[in-house]
């Protein structure tokens, strides 16, 4: 049961992967963005040691940025960097039952001269609630995590599905706020209109 628990968790309903990173045009001239696929069956795996413990995957992400996922109790915990597993991003997750999408959209900024580096990643993750009659409903939620140096965290959440321009929303909170944002005494912010299937951090 539990090999097939994961099975599924693994495969929740993401949206689809392109074959290869894609730099595109971005709104803001000094920024850009980069695709990456989050594909966990590529990833090198970690079991868990309890029932509910799905494990760890560490996985490559765009310049070289380490991303892990872990997952258990039918949530997920996304985390980046050399130090991933020690980021407050490591211990944050939503409140609704959930799982990572399957695309990474990395946020680079080249208005200095240094060399460019993601700021803040953008996935989406899947989520599933419970109506008044007990019934599931399905949702999706973009997460805004800022990077490193100086911490990895959640700065922000917008309504996938009730939001049209969900993307344009999390793309905002990346380049507004990522970079400033302190994740120790920072709140994330939640963009745009709010549906059924919207889930916030967990614990609160």
């Amino acid at each position: 049961m539990r090999g097939a628990r994961v099975a599924a968790f693994v495969l929740c309903c993401g949206t689809a992967v392109p074959s290869a990173a894609q730099p595109q045009e971005s709104p803001h001239a000094a920024i850009e963005r980069v695709y990456t696929p989050l594909d966990l069956g590529r990833c090198r795996h970690t079991r868990g040691r309890a029932e509910e413990d799905y494990g760890s995957w560490r996985c490559a992400g765009h310049a070289g940025i380490a991303v892990l996922v872990r997952a258990g109790d039918q949530r997920t915990y996304v985390s980046f960097g050399v130090n991933a597993a020690k980021e407050p991003a490591a211990r944050q997750t939503l409140a609704a039952f959930n799982s990572a999408g399957t695309t990474i959209e990395w946020r680079i900024a080249r208005d200095s001269g240094d060399p460019a580096r993601p700021f803040a990643a953008i996935l989406r993750w899947n989520t599933t609630r419970t109506d008044d009659g007990g019934n599931p409903v399905r949702g999706q939620v973009l997460v805004v995590t800022r990077l490193g140096p100086g911490g990895v965290c959640h700065v922000g959440y917008v309504d996938g599905r009730a939001n049209p321009n969900a993307n344009e929303l999390a793309q905002r909170i990346a380049d507004e706020r990522a970079r400033s944002f302190h994740c120790a005494k920072d709140k994330p912010v939640v963009l745009g209109a709010k549906g059924p299937g919207f889930s916030g951090p967990y614990g609160e």
